[in-house]
C-alpha cells in the first residue's frame, strides 16, 4: 500500500508532487532483506515489522533530503546512459576508449568482446543465505570498484560520521557479487550541500572543492559472510521478542543536529550571542577580524532531532528517555 503524506507546512504543488513520489524499487516478499536494513540496529529492523507503517502519515518537508539524493541519482544515471559518449569526448578521452565503454553489459556481451570497459549502473544484486533473501543496489561500479554518490553536509564528512556504516554497505555489496566488485577499496563520492569558497582559507581541513572522492578499505567477503549469518540469526531469535529486551539504539544510530560555535562580543555567555556560525574556524575568523579579538566562542553540541531509522520515533521507546534527559527536539 503506497504511503500518504500531510502537507501541513502548505508545501506548494508544483514541489508537493515531486516531495511525494517515490520510486524506489521495494520487495516486500517475506524474509527479503536490504543491504541497507542490515546496518540498522536490531531494535529499528524488529520494530517497524510489527507496525503497519503505510497508515501513518509522512510530512512532505521531510522527504527533502531523500527526494533531491534521489534526484542526484537519477540524473548520474541518466547521463551516463544517454550522454557519456559525447561527454567523454568534450573531456577528451581518445574515441578508440569511448567506443569500448559498454553500460550494464551482460556475460555474453564480454565474452563476444574481451577489449569492452565496462560500467555499471543502479544494479539490484541478491544472494540467498538460507531462507533469507539479501539484497542490495549499488550505485556505479567501474574498473571492479564500487562507488556511492552521497549528497552531504561538510561537517559530516569532516567527522566521518557515516563512514563505518559506508564501509559496511561497500562491504555487502562486495560480498554480494564478488566477481562483479573484484576491488577492496569503495570510493564515496562527497557532494556537498552546504559548501562554501570562503571557508577553504580559513580551516586547513576544510573541502578544497565542491565535492571529494574519498577511498575506504572494505571487508572482505569471507569475513562479512560470518558478520551476515550472525546478523540474520539475531533477527530471527528475537523476532517475536518482548520489545523491553530489544538492545536500545547507540548514539551513532540518532540523528544530532550539527553544533553550533556561538560567538560573544561580551564574553558574556548569559547574554544573546552576537553571531553563530557553523564551525569553530568561521567564528575565530570573525572573532579575529570583526572583534578585534575580544570575546569568547562557545560550542554548542548538536541535540537529537530523531533516529535515522524510525524517522520520529514512531514505534520507539527510547524517545521518552531522551525527553527526559533534554536531549531530544520535537
Amino acid at each position: 500500500m503506497p504511503q500518504k503524506y500531510t502537507n501541513s507546512s502548505e508545501v506548494p504543488l508544483s514541489l508537493a508532487v515531486f516531495l511525494a513520489s517515490d520510486y524506489y524499487d521495494y520487495n516486500s516478499e517475506p524474509f527479503t532483506i536490504s543491504a541497507t536494513t542490515l546496518l540498522k540496529p536490531l531494535r529499528q529492523i524488529i520494530l517497524p515489522m510489527r507496525v503497519d507503517n503505510t497508515q501513518a502519515l509522512v510530512d512532505l518537508p521531510a522527504q527533502m533530503s531523500n527526494r533531491l539524493g534521489a534526484a542526484m541519482h537519477d540524473a548520474i544515471q541518466r547521463a551516463w546512459e544517454t550522454n557519456h559518449v559525447r561527454a567523454m569526448d568534450a573531456l577528451g578521452y581518445p574515441k578508440r576508449v569511448i567506443e569500448r565503454v559498454r553500460i550494464n553489459p551482460d556475460k555474453k556481451d564480454l565474452e563476444r568482446d574481451p577489449t569492452i570497459i565496462p560500467v555499471y549502473l543502479e544494479q539490484r544484486l541478491t544472494k540467498k543465505v538460507g531462507k533469507w533473501t539479501v539484497t542490495g543496489k549499488f550505485d556505479f561500479v567501474a574498473e571492479g570498484e564500487v562507488q556511492d554518490f552521497k549528497s552531504a553536509s561538510v561537517w559530516s564528512y569532516m567527522n566521518q560520521v557515516n563512514s563505518d556504516k559506508q564501509i559496511m554497505q561497500g562491504s555487502i555489496y562486495w560480498w554480494l557479487d564478488p566477481v562483479l566488485i573484484t576491488k577492496p577499496t569503495m570510493k564515496i563520492i562527497h557532494i556537498f550541500m552546504d559548501w562554501r569558497a570562503s571557508q577553504v582559507a580559513a580551516d586547513p581541513n576544510y573541502p578544497k572543492q565542491r565535492f571529494h572522492a574519498q577511498t575506504l578499505e572494505l571487508i572482505p567477503p569471507t569475513r562479512m559472510d560470518s558478520i551476515i549469518q550472525r546478523k540474520l540469526n539475531e533477527i530471527e531469535a528475537n523476532m517475536d521478542a518482548d520489545e523491553a529486551t530489544l538492545p536500545l539504539c547507540q548514539e551513532e544510530d540518532l540523528w544530532v543536529s550539527d553544533p553550533v560555535f556561538k560567538y560573544y562580543k561580551s564574553g558574556d555567555t548569559t547574554k544573546r550571542s552576537t553571531k553563530n556560525f557553523p564551525d569553530r574556524a568561521s567564528a575565530l575568523l570573525y572573532m579575529s577580524n570583526e572583534g578585534k579579538g575580544q570575546g569568547l566562542v562557545k560550542e554548542v553540541t548538536g541535540q537529537v532531532k530523531a533516529c535515522k531509522y524510525c524517522s520520529a520515533f514512531p514505534v520507539c521507546t527510547q524517545k521518552d528517555d531522551l525527553i527526559k534527559q533534554g536531549r531530544l527536539v520535537l
